[in-house]
């Protein structure tokens, strides 16, 4: 049976120090005088945080930017207590390319730019590509010819703006996460190119043959459905994945 942390232990500045996450250590962080073990979370790998924050750090003067309130703090367990206020020691410089500087340079000037580019994006392709076999699915069910064209709509507007959510979502790993492979990450840099070419595939396919789902129940319309079909798994799987890095849930 595991034993509790004992969170009343105290914890000076140096012992704070010692869980940067480097080379294995443990992640410990910082709040409002309490020290927490946050070694669980994906978003703390290597003791760096969206790279902006560090492990072994007083936090409470750098919460007031995240995207997220105190409750976070619950998901993880408390490890003892800050024995003091006093300055902290330096975190060692990280190596950051010339763009990334930048564009650091830039983010602090505009910080709209940090988290909300994809996340706006993101959101046509998801319902564009949803839609589209959605209303495929409802021109054969009602046999409603407007539907299906719909459906055609739907599908050019989620092969328009996918490539547009491919290109932000770098933009934010490598900024935000600096292009740490992280379980999500990869899964969605895997995803997003399959349902790019499997859109842009029934796309091109539909425009070359208007009455591909006329003649329902031939081979050809058969294929052309399930590729349409297939996009509603694929968005599925990649918007969780996202969910996963926004919105982190302690496993036990």
């Amino acid at each position: 049976m595991k034993e509790k942390p004992d969170q009343e232990r105290e914890w000076t500045p140096a012992e704070l120090a010692t869980g940067s996450g480097a080379d294995g250590a443990p992640v410990h962080i910082a709040f409002r005088g309490k020290v927490y073990d946050v070694s669980g979370s994906g978003l703390w790998a290597g003791g760096d945080h969206m790279g902006q924050h560090r492990a072994w750090h007083d936090l409470t003067g750098e919460f007031p930017d995240a995207p997220h309130g105190e409750e976070v703090f619950a998901r993880y367990p408390q490890v003892g207590v800050l024995k003091e206020e006093v300055a902290e020691p330096e975190a060692p410089a990280a190596k950051t390319s010339a763009a990334r500087d930048f564009w650091q340079r830039v983010v602090k000037r505009v910080p709209l730019i940090r988290r909300h580019p994809h996340p706006m994006v993101v959101h046509f392709p998801i319902v564009f590509m949803i839609a589209a076999p959605v209303f495929s699915l409802l021109a054969l069910i009602t046999g409603v010819k407007s539907f299906e064209v719909t459906g055609f709509h739907c599908l050019g507007g989620g092969v328009l703006f996918t490539p547009v959510a491919i290109v932000t979502g770098w933009f934010t790993w490598w900024l935000n996460y600096e292009c740490r492979w992280l379980r999500p990450v990869v899964i969605k840099l895997i995803a997003s190119p399959v349902l790019l070419l499997a859109g842009a595939g029934a796309f091109i396919w539909r425009y070359q043959n208007p009455e591909i789902l006329a003649r329902w129940g031939d081979a050809p319309s058969l294929v052309y459905l399930g590729l349409m079909c297939i996009l509603i798994p694929l968005v599925s799987i990649i918007g969780a994945c996202g969910a996963e890095l926004t919105f982190p849930v302690n496993r036990e």
